[in-house]
């Protein structure tokens, strides 16, 4: 379980092609109190360490997972938001973030808003039923709160645009201050969000 609130932005040192895609990313943690085994938030990606040294550590990345997440994530020199698991006790300065994907969503506009970013995002329509202006969305892992949603029907089924404000801090201690227009990210839905809908969608029948 994490909170969305990234606590280093790693890099990709190596890719290895196998019967999984062993990554190795760099990193600033201590990874002497990292232990195997542990899960590991990478852009929203909930990994398990499967190897370490001091300042790297690896995992696997199934076929799944890279056909789920955003085109081009696990290629070496990019960028993650990394998080390590709550501990009980931890505050909970974001919102419960399982560290699934439930879709990719693709940057439509960056505009400067003050000192902060305006990023507008579009997803598939099959999402729409799990964001609402003011609710929290996780994008690459980082807990935002959504500021506007529009639906659109038009098209192969339609889609859904977002919007959310990036800080300077948050543009500073994650990746996501240097995202453009057309890039993709991963999605995951607040939780609860999801639970709702599934409550409503038994009470209907």
């Amino acid at each position: 379980m994490f909170t969305g609130i990234v606590t280093d932005i790693g890099t990709i040192r190596d890719v290895e092609r196998r019967g999984d895609t062993r990554v190795v990313i760099d990193t600033a943690y201590d990874t002497a109190t990292v232990d195997m085994g542990a899960s590991i938030a990478c852009s929203g990606v909930c990994l398990t360490v499967v190897d370490k040294g001091p300042g790297w550590f690896a995992v696997d990345v199934s076929g799944e997972t890279i056909a789920r997440t955003a085109q081009g994530q696990w290629t070496q020199g990019r960028r993650l938001n990394l998080e390590r698991a709550m501990k009980l006790g931890d505050e909970l300065g974001g919102h419960i973030v399982t560290g699934h994907v439930d879709g990719v969503a693709e940057v439509t506009g960056v505009v400067a808003d003050g000192d902060s970013k305006r990023i507008g995002f579009r997803v598939t329509a099959d999402l729409a039923p799990f964001l609402a202006p003011k609710g929290s969305v996780t994008v690459d892992g980082v807990s935002l709160t959504v500021n506007e949603v529009r639906d659109e029907d038009a098209g192969d089924g339609g889609s859904t645009h977002f919007a959310i404000n990036l800080i300077p801090h948050t543009q500073a201690v994650t990746t996501l201050g240097a995202l453009d227009a057309g890039v993709a990210v991963n999605i995951e839905i607040d939780v609860l969000a999801r639970y709702l809908q599934r409550m409503e969608h038994y009470r209907g029948r």
